[in-house]
């Protein structure tokens, strides 16, 4: 079952399309990711989503409510966890939670239950009663996505939780997110880092110039690239007999040799690697080192665009 689907939706600024008629469903209980560059359309896209900007043109249906014709209703049942920090500095983190679940209509036992709830969700139930100006950049964050969660929402949207934190507090970030999935939450997950959304994600979007240019599973986008591993060897004492046997290794599909460089292609270059490390050691064939490349996003971002999801 579908909980969110988007329909032709476009945002034009002044003549500018920000993001253009982009289509897409995600099902209930689905981790499903918006992968792309800086300035790629995903923020834009997850501000209509949480009715915070008006399309241009088209429409979105989250549990079966319009952005356009119902935008209230769709806030009900959606928790926005933004990239900036949006919470009370001078407050405690559960004065913060307190203040949300009352903006969400919560009150008395019930609040006082989910605030107890989501502190213990995000692990800082220690750490409640602190103002929020006192804590770290990473503990902020945490704080910020429990605020998003008060209200108990079926659809979390997150855009960019790990921008500017330290690499321990992203794997707790990380580790959130995937514990959230776990207990039942559909999430729309935004990074422009392709090793999160690869770890994370069911489905993923790739976002670029406003347009959705690329979407399935990771192993159907990496398809895209032609889905082989690449073995690459530095060697020595190459000859032409070389090539020859490496062809006899069941799964290797195709091999290059360049100066002192080996390049193989395969379906399954973990399990053929010790059959060709054997078989050059039978030729004789000092091995200097050994990669493995695995097809993943960044490969299939750069096929599509002819540039690095970094750049």
């Amino acid at each position: 079952m579908n909980l969110i689907e988007v329909k032709n939706l476009s945002k034009n600024y002044d003549g500018q399309l920000a993001v253009d008629n982009i289509s897409f469903d995600v099902k209930e209980r689905e981790l499903f990711g918006l992968l792309g560059p800086n300035g790629a359309g995903k923020s834009t896209t997850i501000s209509m989503l949480a009715c915070l900007l008006e399309p241009t043109s088209g429409d979105a249906f989250i549990d079966e409510k319009s952005i356009k014709k119902d935008p209230m209703g769709v806030k009900k049942v959606i928790g926005l966890i933004p990239q900036e920090i949006a919470l009370y500095p001078t407050l405690s983190a559960k004065e913060n939670l307190y203040f949300w679940g009352k903006m969400y209509g919560l009150s008395g036992s019930l609040i006082k239950k989910r605030v107890k709830e989501i502190l213990e969700i995000v692990g800082l139930t220690d750490r409640a009663k602190e103002r929020i100006d006192t804590y770290s950049g990473g503990m902020k964050r945490r704080i910020n996505i429990a605020a998003g969660l008060i209200h108990r929402p079926k659809v979390i949207m997150l855009d960019e939780p790990t921008v500017g934190i330290d690499p321990q507090t992203r794997i707790n970030i990380l580790e959130t997110v995937k514990n959230l999935n776990k207990l039942g939450m559909t999430i729309i997950y935004t990074s422009h880092y392709m090793e999160e959304v690869e770890m994370l994600c069911n489905r993923i979007a790739i976002m670029d110039e406003g347009r959705i240019i690329a979407m399935g599973t990771k192993n159907e986008l990496r398809l895209l690239v032609g889905g082989k591993d690449t073995i690459r060897m530095d060697v020595k004492n190459i000859h032409p007999k070389i090539a020859e046997s490496l062809e006899m290794i069941d799964y290797v599909d195709k091999i290059k040799i360049k100066e002192n460089q080996i390049e193989i292609l395969s379906d399954y270059g973990r399990r053929v690697l010790s059959s060709v490390i054997s078989k050059l050691n039978e030729l004789d064939v000092k091995i200097n080192s050994v990669k493995i490349q695995e097809p993943d996003l960044e490969s299939v971002f750069i096929h599509l665009t002819g540039r690095s999801l970094r750049e």
